[in-house]
C-alpha cells in the first residue's frame, strides 16, 4: 500500500506492508533515534509526535499514518530541549533521550505545573535518572 506522510518537515511517499509499524518504517527511512523497546507499547522509547501529539509508534501501524505529519528528535525545533537535557545532564544511558525530548516538545506547549509535567513524562520509563534533572531540564 502506498501511503504519503511529512517526517520532520520532509515529504515521504512509501510503499508499505498493511501490517508494517509505525516504528519499523521511521527505522527503515533513517530515523534511528525512535528507538524499539518493549514493542508492547509499554515503555514508551518509541514515542514520536503525530500531528503534535505523542504516540508509540510501535503500537500504530504506518498505514494509520497516512497524511499525517511526524516529528522525531532529529528535528530542528528541538534544538533548545537537547541543550537543556545536555545542561542539566539529563539523560544517562541515552535509551530512552529521544523520547523523553519528543515529549519534553510536547510538554512545553502543553503542560502549565510541575505536577502535569511529570504525569506527562509518565508514558516513558527511564531506569537511570529518576526523572528528577529531566524535569528540570524541562
Amino acid at each position: 500500500m502506498k501511503i504519503s506522510l511529512k517526517i520532520n518537515g520532509v515529504l515521504h511517499e512509501v510503499e508499505v506492508e498493511p501490517r508494517k509499524l509505525l516504528v519499523h518504517l521511521l527505522r527503515d527511512l533513517g530515523y534511528k533515534s525512535v528507538k524499539v523497546g518493549c514493542d508492547t507499547a509499554t515503555c514508551g522509547v518509541c514515542t514520536v509526535l503525530l500531528n503534535g501529539r505523542p504516540v508509540k509508534s510501535c503500537n500504530l501501524l504506518a498505514v494509520q499514518t497516512d497524511g499525517a505529519e511526524i516529528m522525531t528528535v532529529e528535528h530542528n525545533e528541538m534544538e533548545s530541549l537537547r541543550v537543556s537535557f545536555k545542561k542539566h545532564h539529563a539523560s544517562q544511558c541515552g535509551y530512552c533521550t529521544s523520547a523523553m525530548l519528543t515529549i519534553a516538545y510536547y510538554l512545553k506547549k502543553t503542560a502549565k505545573t510541575r505536577e502535569e509535567i511529570v504525569e506527562g513524562l509518565s508514558g516513558v520509563l527511564c531506569r537511570c535518572t529518576g526523572y528528577q534533572n529531566i524535569i528540570e531540564a524541562i
